[in-house]
Parts: structure tokens; C-alpha cells; sequence
């Protein structure tokens, strides 16, 4: 993996989070279901943006917060994703490029505005999300930077764009890009009904363009339509060379064709917020990949990442990834 100028490039659907905090009774004023996440369309976004508090507004995303990882471990990391020329496509730009991940998609002049999820934090922690997908979707093939794609040593894509067909021509143009240059693509399948509803279109995908396969034991299962976790992982040896499937407290199995590891998770003196545990887990284990490391390294950096994100709210590190993984490996 020589030649490079980045060691991995995301691409995924590019959220700005909007984050406030507001009363119980606010949540009833505006309708909004406590704890749900709801999505919403462009007219109630700007209706219910204009009637937060002051609050946090930062990139968000899948891909976005496995790129935030990567460039908190220390390794080099680029972004591509959809957004259009207004305030909130700012946002993501600045932001995503403040925590050290390389960002340059040429923004939407017209169409969909930037896309972002609303979130009403009420005073015992709950989170109430409104998410409206907007531009992020509009992503297509002419959106993949072919130069940057062969510049990376391995480009990690997110399964939540895959539901229309142009993301799907740009993940397949990326991928080809991609080997043509001698590099590596990753995907994580990132849900059970992503992978329901496109089954057939994922497996072709996993079967013929994908080098390293994350998912959650729910989605390895509906995959492969298994009622068994073994089930699932001996017939996804048979398709990708690396795939790291993540159990919740059971840790991790990283297989390949000729090994199977068992990676305990990271012990967690209390579990706050699950959100973005995966995405991290995607930022230990590639950071590692690309350095050169044994499987079973990556896998830990990817327990020790994990581990870190569900301690506190919110799915980015709060603590010193590179201080934790010296402390820790």
C-alpha cells in the first residue's frame, strides 16, 4: 500500500447534527416523539431549526464519524460526501475539515438543501432526532474524485447511501477506481433493514467489489439469510478477504479464508450512548489495516475505539485516541 497520499477516503451521506437542548414541554409545543428519530421533509426542518435554542451544530454522518477516527488516531483521512451552497453545507465543511479529514466535494448549486438531523436533548439526556436527508442523497458517480480514490490505500463506503440507484453506480465506480489502482475498498453494511431491503444488490456488491466487510451480527445474518451467527461467518469467508463482524458485549470475530479471531470487547465502566460505536470500531480496525498490522490488532484497535464513543454521549471520541491506544495496546 505504497504511493499514497491518504490511508483511507470515506464516502457516505454528509448530516450536519444540530444538537440543543430544551424542556419537556417543549418537545409536546413542536410534536415531537421523545426518544424517537423521525424523518422529516425540508419545510418541517426549517420550521423546527428556526425554533432551537443555541446549540452545537457539527458534521455528522456514518462514513463521517468513522473519517473523525481516523483523523483522531492520526492517519490520514479524506471525505467525500453531498452538500448544497448554504449555511448548514458550510458547516459540514468547516467542521469535517477542523477535526483533520480532508474534504472537497464540489457542493450542490441547486436541488435538495444540506442535509441534518435535529436533535432535542431534554434535561435527563434523551435525544429526540428529526432527520432530513436532503442533498446527501443526491450523491452519484459524478460526485467520485477518481484521483483522490486512487490516492487512498483503502476507501470505505457506508451502507445507508445505498438505497438509490445513482449511490449505487458510485459506490461501483469508486470500487473500480479503486482496484484499478491496486488499492482496497471497504463497506459496512451499517443496518439490518438496509441490507433487507437491497439483499441481492448487497451480496453482488460484497461477492465482487468488496475486500473488507464490516457488520453487526444482525446484518452478516439477514446477508445470508442464516438463523446463526456461524452460519453467517462461515459463508462470508467464502466472498471477502477480511471481514470484521462486531457481537456487542461479545467483542468482535475478524475472519479471513485462512483465520478465524475471537477480539474481547474493551471493558466499559458504564455504557451511555451506543450511537456511532460501529462507525468507530471502522476507524481502530482501518487505522491499523492500513499501518500493516495483524488482524488481531486491528481488531483490538477497533474494541479500544468502541469502547471510547459508547462511554459519554455522542458518536464522536471525546478522550485522546492515540494517548488511549498507546495506554492500552
Amino acid at each position: 500500500m505504497s504511493d499514497t497520499k491518504f490511508d483511507v477516503v470515506g464516502i457516505g451521506n454528509a448530516i450536519v447534527d444540530v444538537l440543543s437542548h430544551c424542556k419537556e414541554e417543549d418537545l409536546g409545543r413542536l410534536n415531537l416523539v421523545k426518544n424517537a428519530m423521525t424523518l422529516i421533509d425540508a419545510e418541517t426542518a426549517d420550521s423546527l431549526y428556526a425554533q432551537m435554542g443555541p446549540g452545537l451544530e457539527m458534521s455528522g454522518g456514518s462514513a463521517g464519524n468513522t473519517m473523525a477516527g481516523i483523523a483522531a488516531l492520526g492517519a490520514k483521512g479524506a471525505y467525500i460526501g453531498k452538500v448544497r451552497n448554504d449555511q448548514l453545507g458550510e458547516v459540514f465543511r468547516h467542521d469535517i475539515r477542523a477535526i483533520g479529514v480532508s474534504f472537497n466535494s464540489t457542493p450542490a448549486t441547486s436541488g435538495s438543501p444540506t442535509a441534518r438531523c435535529l436533535i432535542f436533548v431534554t434535561p435527563d439526556g434523551h435525544r429526540t432526532m428529526n432527520t432530513f436527508l436532503g442533498a446527501c442523497t443526491e450523491l452519484g458517480p459524478d460526485d467520485i474524485d477518481a484521483e483522490l480514490i486512487a490516492s487512498a490505500k483503502v476507501t470505505y463506503m457506508e451502507g445507508y447511501l445505498w438505497d438509490r440507484p445513482e449511490a449505487k453506480e458510485a459506490f461501483i465506480k469508486a470500487a473500480q477506481v479503486a482496484h484499478d489502482a491496486g488499492r482496497q475498498v471497504s463497506i459496512s453494511l451499517s443496518d439490518s433493514f438496509c441490507v433487507d431491503r437491497h439483499r441481492e444488490s448487497f451480496r453482488d456488491l460484497v461477492h465482487n467489489h468488496i475486500d473488507v466487510l464490516f457488520a453487526n451480527e444482525d446484518e452478516i445474518k439477514s446477508l445470508y439469510e442464516v438463523d446463526t451467527f456461524e452460519e453467517a461467518l462461515a459463508e462470508v469467508r467464502k466472498h471477502c478477504k477480511v471481514a470484521a463482524l462486531t457481537r456487542s458485549e461479545k467483542g468482535s470475530v475478524i475472519v479471513s479464508d485462512d483465520e478465524v479471531i475471537q477480539v474481547d470487547a474493551e471493558p466499559v465502566a458504564r455504557v451511555i450512548d451506543t450511537t456511532g460505536a460501529g462507525d468507530l470500531f471502522a476507524s481502530g480496525f482501518l487505522y491499523g489495516y492500513t499501518r500493516g498490522d495483524s488482524l488481531a490488532t486491528c481488531g483490538r484497535l477497533g474494541s479500544i475505539c468502541a469502547a471510547e464513543v459508547i462511554s459519554h454521549m455522542g458518536a464522536r471520541p471525546d478522550a485522546d485516541l492515540k494517548e488511549l491506544v498507546a495506554k492500552t495496546l
